[in-house]
């Protein structure tokens, strides 16, 4: 498929403040937090996941404060999702609707280049083989009677949907994910790493085989990664014990490294378990925080622009958004519809610190890029 660069833009340009990501705080600071909803929902200061009911009455909630702000009067009476996976992003478009008690239609996209064109529609998902489906998707709900106008909220995943599309360009932000995890080990075991033995055990135990003990949660794999390397376990004991189920969690595999703390004496890592030991006590999904640090920046580095470099070799490299999304948020946005973007990405990885940011480092939906969609077959 061919690619076309459409200039440079950031998701801010359609998306405003009115993001958020994994901690659930608002970038626009007039919209409710998680904590300012905690009370009103009777949740306690676990932060729900995408695809738990509760994250979707946090986001309802969020969506109605939006509009209230933007045109007051005006309810939301319909939902339309933008996702790349039908299991995340599908059970939060349901979530939603129902905190919502309004009716939906989902679009999950890919770019699936070895198969013809296609998509197919089981209840209210729409489910499309190509991102450039996105129109016919809209003309699509609108003959179904659901009208895009000021009554519509428009939720929009955020990584590999309106940045880094699956199928298309998603292979960018794994590399970034990967990079800073390994410059993170790397880090805190200085001469120790062994750069190979840790590709070996990244790449082993990045496998659904394992999210028993993972719960694909990268901060787990990241610090499980850094005992390996400093010889606390082996590879293929850890490999093993999950095999035989005697290793059923991350909670069991860092409570083990608890219990043997006094073996990181000298190795220079007592303090970054300490630090991670007790974000998991407090219920933290993100307790490794010194990789997430670094994840941002190595994401950052992949906004980057590649100076006359062809759509192609900057799907390659770099981070780009996906004009299929922008041209379908923007025309949404011109008809009066609420345009909101959710990302899973931990906060630490997608916002600057207070240093950072005072030195000009913007948030990731600050950040522009090349806008990159594909080329219908009637362009030149």
């Amino acid at each position: 498929m061919a690619y076309r660069a459409y200039g440079s833009s950031a998701l801010a340009e359609f998306l405003g403040g009115r993001v958020v990501y994994r901690n659930l705080v608002p970038s626009d600071g007039r919209l409710p937090s998680l904590a300012d909803l905690a009370p009103k929902f009777g949740l306690g200061r676990r932060v729900p996941r995408k695809a738990e009911a509760d994250y979707g009455r946090v986001v309802a909630a969020m969506l109605r404060e939006a509009r209230a702000l933007s045109l007051p009067g005006t309810p939301i009476e319909r939902l339309l999702f933008v996702g790349d996976t039908e299991l995340n992003d599908g059970t939060a478009f349901r979530n939603i609707c129902a905190a919502g008690g309004w009716p939906g239609w989902c679009f999950i996209g890919r770019d699936a280049l070895a198969a013809d064109p296609a998509h197919r529609i089981e209840g209210a998902i729409y489910n499309a083989n190509r991102w450039a489906a996105l129109p016919a998707f809209l003309s699509y709900v609108e003959a179904q009677g659901y009208p895009l106008d000021e009554r519509m909220a428009v939720v929009i995943d955020i990584d590999k949907t309106a940045i880094g599309a699956r199928g298309r360009n998603d292979q960018v932000i794994n590399e970034a994910r990967v990079e800073g995890v390994e410059r993170t080990v790397a880090d805190l075991l200085g001469d120790g790493f062994d750069q190979a033995a840790f590709r070996t055990a990244y790449d082993e135990l990045n496998q659904s085989a394992y999210y028993g003990l993972t719960t694909d949660n990268q901060d787990y794999l990241a610090y499980i990664c850094l005992i390996l390397g400093a010889g606390l376990f082996q590879l293929e004991d850890v490999v093993e014990a999950v095999k035989d189920g005697t290793l059923r969690s991350f909670e069991g595999f860092i409570g083990e490294v608890e219990c043997r703390r006094g073996e990181l004496t000298g190795s220079g890592l007592t303090s970054i378990h300490d630090e991670v030991w007790a974000h998991v006590c407090a219920g933290d999904p993100t307790p490794f925080k010194a990789f997430r640090y670094n994840e941002y920046l190595t994401t950052v580095a992949r906004f980057d622009r590649l100076p006359d470099s062809t759509p192609g070799a900057f799907l390659r490299q770099r981070i780009a958004i996906t004009q299929e999304v922008r041209a379908a948020a923007l025309a949404l946005q011109e008809r009066g519809a609420l345009l909101f973007g959710l990302s899973d990405k931990p906060d630490e990885a997608s916002l600057p610190s207070p240093a950072q940011a005072q030195a000009g480092m913007l948030p990731l939906h600050e950040l522009e890029t090349l806008a990159i969609g594909a080329v219908k077959e009637d362009q030149p």
